[in-house]
């Protein structure tokens, strides 16, 4: 699998044909999506076309698209990469990959996924959607602008997924490992520095309790911002961040509380 250019068949995959499992990978993988097996229709249909040209036996046919049509389940920008390095394990190995197929798919979709979620499903999402979002509540349509060329950026990223997958094979899982752990890392600081600032700058929470003491009376938001400037922001979000690792805790649940926390402390003149 090292040199997957080198076919034991005599068909070679064209780069249209690569191009379209991302194409059909982008399309099907979610609208597909069941209970019983989760993303495995759209994966075999993602991969109907390569299965039609590598296959002549009808025989042959049916048992990858049986191979195909088992339990898969990863981020679904990550499984072009796994589809282009399943086409690259089948044209150079032929029906005899049947089994390493299945295997590379069972072992593939956990570790991909895992990076997935970090990258598309928190960190990004995170970053972007909070910048855009604060921007947005300044009045700025920048904010907007951002978020859409964002998502327009991942989409042309995952059309060329199954083509890059293609071409490094194996390599994508070995060489590119320390990469992407390091991107990981990277990205996760990041994130949480940005969401350090939003929440100095986006979490609203003025005391407006005040001490009085003969003719002098002492704000209590004054006093706290000598402490620190921003601190019952702060603990307000570390409080609902503990409340989120709690069992029977969602984030359902949490914004409700936060709903009737601000009207209670409104009401009995703590908070304005």
């Amino acid at each position: 699998m090292e040199n997957m250019k080198t076919n034991t068949n005599e068909t070679k995959l064209t780069k249209k044909e690569i191009n379209s499992v991302s194409r059909r990978w982008i399309m099907g993988s979610q609208i597909t999506w069941n209970y019983e097996k989760q993303m495995a229709v759209g994966y075999l249909w993602a991969m109907l076309p390569i299965i039609r040209k590598l296959y002549k036996d009808p025989e042959q046919q049916k048992e990858m698209l049986k191979t195909h049509i088992q339990f898969f389940n990863t981020t679904p920008h990550m499984g072009g990469f796994i589809c282009g390095i399943d086409a690259a394990t089948e044209e150079h190995e032929g029906y005899k990959a049947k089994e390493t197929v299945r295997g590379l798919k069972t072992g593939l979709m956990g570790p991909f996924a895992g990076v997935g979620d970090t990258l598309f499903g928190v960190l990004f999402p995170t970053i972007f959607g909070s910048i855009a979002a604060y921007m947005g509540q300044e009045g700025s349509m920048v904010g907007a602008v951002i978020w859409l060329l964002v998502n327009i950026a991942i989409l042309i990223l995952r059309t060329f997924t199954a083509g890059i997958g293609y071409r490094e094979g194996s390599r994508i899982i070995t060489s590119a490992k320390d990469k992407l752990d390091a991107l990981t890392a990277a990205a996760t600081l990041l994130g949480i520095t940005v969401v350090g600032a939003l929440v100095a700058t986006v979490v609203k929470a003025n005391v407006t309790a005040a001490f009085t003491s003969g003719e002098i009376t002492v704000s209590g938001q004054d006093i706290l911002n000598q402490i620190m400037p921003c601190l019952v922001p702060a603990a307000f979000v570390g409080f609902i961040y503990w409340l989120l690792g709690r069992k029977k805790m969602s984030s359902t649940k949490a914004i409700i509380l936060v709903m009737v926390l601000a009207i209670l402390l409104h009401v009995v003149g703590i908070l304005g």
